[in-house]
This record gives structure tokens, sequence and C-alpha cells, in this order.
């Protein structure tokens, strides 16, 4: 039986095979895909940068005062991070919480106690860190009486708890400094959504010899964002390149 002139001429050496079409497309989109990451990431990496400029000039400025609860609520979360700010008030010691922390320091819990300002409102303040063994009972007989003056840095809220493990109000078991979740347990009322990390604080009277340490707020923004958009943009690259091998093989006659 004698072959068709088609069979024949894909037969025949010299004729080219079937273009690639299904593969360039899809090599296309991976390639447009890698180039938006890519971009993304730089974008990304740009306000890193701005972050971490913003966050800088506010640790070395001079501290003012606690913005009111009507603009903390009026902007988005994180808006105020980092701020720093001057308290002055009366803690109410016997509300005194402890939250789990892991520090440079070792293993132990945040000291949050809320403190009644002068003005009338009432702001949540970690006052620092103490070791494992302390309990919240001797935490808050041990809190400053009279007037005290604090200078920190507004922290956002915490809800719910860590990534491993959830806050537990009714066991008095807290893995995040949560100030919705805090105020609730210890009935405190009319709280900022915020609370400040204090780095310095000035009682008027003696505290004991109870002390938490303050200060130790960790500041650190990891900045990977180039690494990744030049990993995208290599990746765009070697999609051109398999596009342009594809091409060639294809084109090539058959021996």
């Amino acid at each position: 039986m004698t072959p068709s002139a088609g069979e024949a001429d894909h037969r025949r050496p010299g004729h080219p095979s079937r273009r690639p079409w299904g593969l360039t497309l899809f090599l296309l989109l991976a390639f447009a895909a890698f180039v938006a990451l890519g971009v993304w990431q730089v974008q990304r990496m740009h306000w890193k940068h701005d972050l971490i400029a913003r966050v800088d000039a506010r640790l070395h400025a001079a501290p003012v005062e606690t913005p009111s609860r009507k603009r903390l609520m009026a902007q988005p979360p994180g808006a105020f991070d980092y701020l720093r700010v001057k308290l002055s008030g009366t803690y109410a010691g016997s509300h005194t919480a402890l939250v789990r922390a892991a520090t440079e320091l070792g293993t132990g819990y945040w000291t949050m106690t809320p403190m009644h300002l002068d003005d009338g409102r009432t702001v949540w303040v970690n006052r620092g860190f103490v070791p494992s063994g302390t309990t919240a009972a001797r935490a808050g007989k041990a809190t400053p009486s009279g007037t005290v003056a604090v200078v920190g840095l507004v922290r956002s809220s915490e809800p719910g708890g860590s990534l491993l493990q959830s806050n537990r109000p009714q066991d008095d078991r807290w893995y995040s400094r949560d100030v919705a979740a805090l105020s609730k347990a210890r009935h405190v009322t009319d709280a900022a959504p915020v609370f400040v990390d204090a780095q310095t604080e000035t009682a008027t009277s003696p505290s004991g010899i109870f002390k938490p340490v303050p200060g130790l707020t960790v500041i650190r923004f990891p900045d990977n964002h180039l690494q990744y958009a030049l990993t995208w943009f290599a990746m765009a690259l070697l999609s051109l390149v398999g596009m342009g091998l594809v091409w060639r093989g294809k084109t090539r006659t058959v021996p």
C-alpha cells in the first residue's frame, strides 16, 4: 500500500516537526508569573525599608503623650506601633497578669498591669520581664503605689494567644498580650486598645525588692525581599531560556 503524501512528507528527512505551541504558552505564563512575583517583592522591599526608617525615627524621638482612644480606634492596627510615649498615673496592682515570655534573660513572664492615667484614661503597661516561678499575686502586691512615670513604646494588642498555644483566661494562663481579653478577665473597663512596653519606670514610692526588667522590646524586621526578588527574576529568565531551547530543538530537522 502506498503511503499518502502527508505521511511521506512527515517521514522524509528534513521535514520540520510540529510547533510546540502548548509548551510555549505554559512557559510564557510562567515567565509572566515569575516577573510579577519579582516586582511584588521589590515593592515589599521598598515598603519594608520605609517601615524600618519610620520605626527608627520613632525610637529616637522624644516621648509624646499617648494618643487618645478615639485616635487609636480610628487608625488601622499597628499604625502607632513603636511610638515613644510618656505616661503618668497610678497602677492597679491587683489586676496584674503574667504573660509567658522568652527573652534574652531566659523564659519567664511579661508583667502586665493597667495604669489609670492622670487624665482619666486607662492603659495596660508591660512593666517588664520576671523569671519563671513568679506569681501574679506576688507581682501585684509588689507594684509601686502612688504616681508612677513611664516612658515606653506603643504596641498592638496580640489577640488569641501564641502560635502554638491559645490564651486560657479561665485558668489565668496567658501566652500573648491580648488587651481585650486581659481587660475582660480583670474587669478593667475602657482600656486603650493598645499596650505600652515600658522602657523606664520612675515611681514616687518604693516598689520593694520586686522589680520587673523593662526595655526588652525586640525590634527586628526581616529584610530578605531583594533575595526573593532576584530568585523570581532568575526563574523568569530560566523560563525564557527553556522556551528558546524547546523551539531550537523542535525546529531542527528530523535525522
